[in-house]
């Protein structure tokens, strides 16, 4: 049984790479590291539903390791259930929450609204899980921390951002309780990285608590950019329209300057790129704010910036829809969860001249894992719609540190007393457990969900 004193609970990201959430207990305070959404399997995302594991209004602080929903997208939730302590974070992730978070109460009060309208929902009345209102309240108690900066949460408990490349202001979370160290990878970044910069590697600690994303995969050693170009070229040829279903934060800004280096190279037809949420516009911005961490020259950045068509309007959206010649359509979200890319898909998925390029993971029980999984009927607003377009997955283009690079990051490290390997689908976790004791040698394994452990008997 775990002290009362010192402990360390699995809120999420254990079995399914969402819903990050980790709470730390010492002498009576309770800190959160990451406070995600649960996406993808109806049954994970009943969990954004159910009463939190304690009660919001007794955690004194969140520390989140980046702005991607699946670690900041339930603080709406939080707040709203009762939070009233401060959320610390990087400057920069602070700024990519405040597009992220306001947006994601915006979808969630638009699909309630239109369920309620197409009577598709089995609620009577379906309501949004959080609001537009309630995302404002949540970023109201956002206090930014600098890389590497000790920030002082109580007597025993310090805590340190450290750079984890991935994505714009992620960070690993370095805890210090009673004298004891955990270690929160976050999400890691890979070492060839195009946009962003190297993660820091593993220091050691008592507690390592690993990412495990790619933990049972390799990314290929193909040039994404070759394998980009080959794409559009053949698609274009045929007439056809490219949908590019991308994050639109981090992976959007990877396929721009990916498509801007394209162009000016002359590998691909000079067809019309449409960039289709307001969202990634500025989030593109927020990149350019931000310039001295990540890799891009401010002259590529330009060219980023200015390589595609800005759609911003939802009649600008519906008119794309109607526009047969050959383009390239970039629009969030990466895994076909919500959002404007459901309608083009809609529209252009029935189509076998066109193409869906899937640029990124996709968690299972969500639209793209479908699609990269071989389905062709997917449901949509409560309708199942044939796809009949060509389907590419772009892995090279992943954000996420692969199985080498995780062991690679970890590798140099002198052993921790425990490793806890979450944030993956259950065979990827326990490949990455395997190799962690079978090539390091250190204890580990896998987590329960809501399991408790004791941070000073870690076992």
């Amino acid at each position: 049984m775990a002290s009362d004193k010192t402990a360390l609970s699995f809120f999420g990201a254990v079995g399914t790479v969402t819903g990050s959430r980790y709470l730390v207990e010492s002498a009576g305070r309770r800190v959160l590291v990451d406070c995600g959404l649960f996406q993808g399997f109806k049954q994970l995302r009943l969990r954004n539903w159910n009463p939190f594991p304690v009660p919001p209004e007794t955690i004194s602080d969140v520390l989140v390791t980046h702005a991607h929903l699946d670690h900041s997208g339930y603080l709406p939730a939080l707040v709203r259930r009762g939070f009233r302590g401060t959320i610390h974070a990087t400057p920069s992730t602070i700024a990519l929450c405040e597009l992220l978070l306001p947006d994601s109460g915006h979808l969630q009060e638009e699909e309630a609204r239109y369920a309620r309208r197409k009577a598709y929902s089995k609620h009577r009345e379906p309501l949004p899980l959080y609001t537009v209102d309630d995302a404002k309240a949540a970023l109201d108690r956002f206090k930014p921390v600098a890389f590497d900066e000790v920030l002082h949460i109580a007597d025993d408990i310090t805590a340190r951002f450290v750079p984890a490349g991935h994505l714009l202001g992620a960070a690993s979370v370095r805890l210090t309780v009673g004298g004891r160290t955990i270690h929160f990878s976050g999400d890691l970044g890979r070492s060839k990285d195009a946009i962003v910069r190297n993660p820091e590697p593993f220091a050691g600690a008592d507690i390592l608590v690993v990412e495990s994303t790619y933990g049972n995969r390799k990314h290929p050693d193909s040039d994404p950019a070759a394998e980009m170009a080959e794409v559009i070229n053949r698609v274009v040829g045929r007439g056809g329209t490219i949908l590019v279903p991308a994050f639109a934060v981090g992976r959007i800004q990877a396929v721009m300057l990916l498509l801007s280096r394209l162009k000016a190279r002359g590998e691909i037809p000079d067809v019309p790129v449409y960039l289709n949420t307001p969202m990634g516009v500025n989030a593109t911005a927020i990149y350019n704010r931000f310039h001295e961490e990540h890799r891009i020259s401010r002259d590529e950045c330009k060219a980023m910036f200015e390589l595609a068509i800005r759609v911003r309007s939802v009649d600008e959206s519906i008119a794309l829809n109607e526009n047969t010649e050959p383009k390239i359509i970039i629009s969030a979200s990466g895994m076909l969860s919500g959002g404007r890319i459901l309608h083009h898909v809609i529209s252009f998925g029935q189509d076998p001249k066109n193409a869906i390029v899937l640029s990124g993971f996709q968690a299972g029980g969500t639209r793209g894992a479908a699609l990269a999984q071989g389905s062709r009927e997917i449901r949509i607003f409560g309708v199942e719609r044939q796809i009949r377009a060509e389907i590419i997955q772009l892995e090279g283009l992943s954000g996420h540190a692969d199985a080498d690079e995780l062991l690679e990051w970890m590798g140099k490290a002198r052993p921790p007393r425990m490793t806890y390997v979450t944030h993956g689908e259950p065979e990827a976790a326990d490949a990455l457990r395997f190799r962690i004791d079978h090539e390091l040698g250190w204890e580990v394994r896998v987590p329960e969900h809501l399991e408790r452990i004791d941070i000073g008997s870690p076992q």
